[in-house]
Formats: C-alpha cells, sequence, structure tokens
C-alpha cells in the first residue's frame, strides 16, 4: 500500500512511554500514515504494547513492525527505516515523546504548498527531572528558502539557525536515498551529524511557526550526557570519530559562498564537545588526556586555506588555533572561552 508519510519510530525499551508515544502518532488528523516501528531487540514488553496497538486500535492495520536481527542502536534503527519507509515523505519520532494530533497534516500542507523538501516545525522542550517539570519552547517564525543556496546560507548563518534533532522535520525520503545519507553507527547525536551537513543537499526549504513535536528530556537519556553519573570513554569518542566524517567533507563544499559559515558551525561543534569532555572529566571513564581534547579542535584546513577563506576569517583562525598551540596553552584557552561562553 502506498503512502505520503511514514512516521518512522526506533524502539528498544521504552515499555513506560510507549503508549504515550502510540497515542498521539495514531491521533493524526492526516489519513495517509504508514506507522513503521522499529523493533531494536529490547528486552521489556515495549513491542507487545506496539502490537495490542496493532491488533485493537483502528489505524492498526496501518502501523507496520520491522524487527533488527538483533539490538544495532539508534542509528542503524533509523537508518533501516529510510531504507523501509513506503511514505514520499518521512518524519521521525522517537519513542518517549509526543506529537500534536495536526502536527503531520500541518507539515505535508507547507511540503505541499511550496514544492518544499523539507518543512521544519516548532517544538516544545520538557524536562523531566526528579518529578519536576519544565517547559521550553523553541518558536520559528514562518520562512521558506526556496532558491539554489538560499537555505544552506540561512543556516550557517548562526549556530542556532539549523535544527539538531532529526525528530523536528518532515523530509522527501529521496533527499536521503538519493544523496545516500545515512546516521552513524554512534548513540549520541547520531542526528546532529547528520542534520549538520543536510541543508547543503536541500534546495528548497520552509519554517513553520506550529509547535508539532513535544521532546521529554529526563534523567539518563542518551541526549543528555549531563544528566549522567558516568560515560564511557569509547562511547564520547565514536561521537569525535563521526564528528570528523564529517570534516572530510570540506572539501565537497569548499566552493560554495557559505562555506566559511559551514566551518565555523562545523569547528565551534568541537569545541563544544571540548568543553563537555572537560567539564565531565571525572565521570568520564578511562579519562581523556588534555593532547586527545586539544586534538578534538584540529581544522580539516591548512593554515594557508584557513587564511584564504572568503568570510569569518578571524573566527576561523581563532579555532583553527585551538588545534594546533601548546596542548597547555590550547587547554588553558579553551577552558577560558568555555567559561565565558556559560558552558564550564
Amino acid at each position: 500500500m502506498a503512502y505520503e508519510v511514514t512516521v518512522g519510530i526506533p524502539v528498544y525499551n521504552v515499555e513506560k512511554y510507549i503508549r504515550l508515544t502510540m497515542d498521539s502518532a495514531l491521533a493524526q488528523t492526516f489519513d495517509s500514515i504508514e506507522f513503521l516501528v522499529l523493533d531494536d531487540c529490547g528486552t521489556d514488553s515495549s513491542m507487545d504494547i506496539v502490537r495490542e496497538y496493532q491488533q485493537t486500535h483502528p489505524r492498526g492495520k496501518d502501523i507496520r513492525i520491522v524487527r533488527q536481527p538483533q539490538n544495532m542502536g539508534i542509528g542503524m534503527a533509523r537508518n533501516r527505516i529510510i531504507d523501509e519507509a513506503k511514505g514520499k515523505y518521512l518524519f521521525f519520532m522517537d519513542a518517549d515523546d509526543e506529537i500534536p494530533k495536526d502536527s503531520i497534516q500541518l507539515l505535508y500542507q507547507a511540503a505541499q504548498q511550496y514544492s518544499a523538501q523539507i518543512v521544519y516545525g516548532s517544538n516544545e522542550r520538557i524536562h523531566d527531572y526528579d518529578g519536576k517539570k519544565r517547559v521550553e519552547k523553541y518558536l520559528y517564525r514562518p520562512m521558506q528558502f526556496l532558491h539554489g543556496d538560499d537555505f544552506a546560507n540561512y543556516a550557517y548563518e548562526s549556530y542556532s539557525n539549523i535544527p539538531a534533532n532529526v525528530w523536528k522535520y518532515l523530509i522527501d525520503i529521496n533527499v536521503y536515498r538519493d544523496n545516500h545519507l545515512y546516521f552513524q553507527d554512534i548513540n549520541y547525536w547520531e542526528d546532529f551529524v547528520l542534520t549538520i551537513d543536510l541543508p547543503t543537499y536541500i534546495t528548497r526549504a520552509v519554517f513553520i511557526p506550529n509547535i508539532i513535536y513535544i521532546y521529554y528530556c529526563r534523567y539518563g537519556s542518551l541526549s543528555n550526557y549531563q544528566k549522567r553519573d558516568h560515560s564511557d570513554k569509547s562511547e564520547i569518542q565514536k561521537t569525535i570519530d563521526a564528528m570528523a566524517v564529517v570534516k572530510s567533507h570540506s572539501n565537497r563544499l569548499k566552493s560554495k559562498p557559505y562555506f566559511h559559515k559551514w566551518l565555523y558551525k562545523v569547528m565551534m561543534t568541537h569545541f563544544y564537545i571540548a568543553c563537555t569532555i572537560l567539564k565531565q572529566s571525572k565521570n568520564i571513564n578511562p579519562p581523556f588526556t588534555e593532547c586527545e581534547v586539544r586534538d578534538v579542535m584540529r581544522s580539516p584546513l591548512t593554515f594557508s586555506d584557513s587564511l584564504h577563506l572568503k568570510g569569518w576569517k578571524w573566527k576561523n583562525l581563532s579555532l583553527y588555533l585551538l588545534g594546533v598551540l601548546p596542548v597547555s596553552v590550547s587547554i588553558s584557552l579553551v577552558r577560558l572561552l568555555g567559561k565565558l561562553k556559560g558552558l564550564l
């Protein structure tokens, strides 16, 4: 059966929250939706609950379950959804969040109105720690980018202009498939490592002000290192290695008018990683050496390349120097800048 939209939901040990997610997904006002649930081989009753919905809910016939051969993590789960999706458009949901009932309708209408490859929506973030809830709203103004590099130029103009989360947009599935875009095999920032480059493949993008997603931040979740008591060095190193792949894309983008902005965002991301490692050093086992932290800041460009950038030369040179200065000097500067930015 053909669908206009696939809502892809990776599921792994979320029995406490999966009903919230399924109820909101199945309550959508838009009719032509495939609910593709990816079973990542958890050990609780999450999938039993999904199968209950499949058998009893009026939209149960539109729920399709695909099972991984073994637990493979969130990145590989999302890749399987990209390969399996039957919809023309794809919308990712985490299995412990919810969406308002008109989310898909609003996103799809905007995609059709502007022939957009991607439509971003606003969201609520609910911080739910120790029984205390705090709600933040992230609202976009209506915007359309419908020509050439306009969207990428906007996206990299400011660090906050492009959403890092994969669940904030409805996307033409062929953007992923035609460009062979897939998530890397990591459990932290697996979405950001893909979305940081996504604007370079998009020529028609739309932002809408409507809240289309309600995201829950809970203690111990993968998205919150700062709330953990312990982090494995290997897990963080995999994220660093994945971001190194992003750095390697500089050769593909050097001729683009927005390249200096893209580079700055990529290197600022590495700066945030370095600050996180320094801030959480007592909780990371085994610890990172200061030399390893300095090397996080290695630029993909040479000093000469940095001097010849078309814009933001001094911003990018400053970050370049953090990766080549003597270790003690580099780490001291990272700590100082991190404190000035409120990261340390």
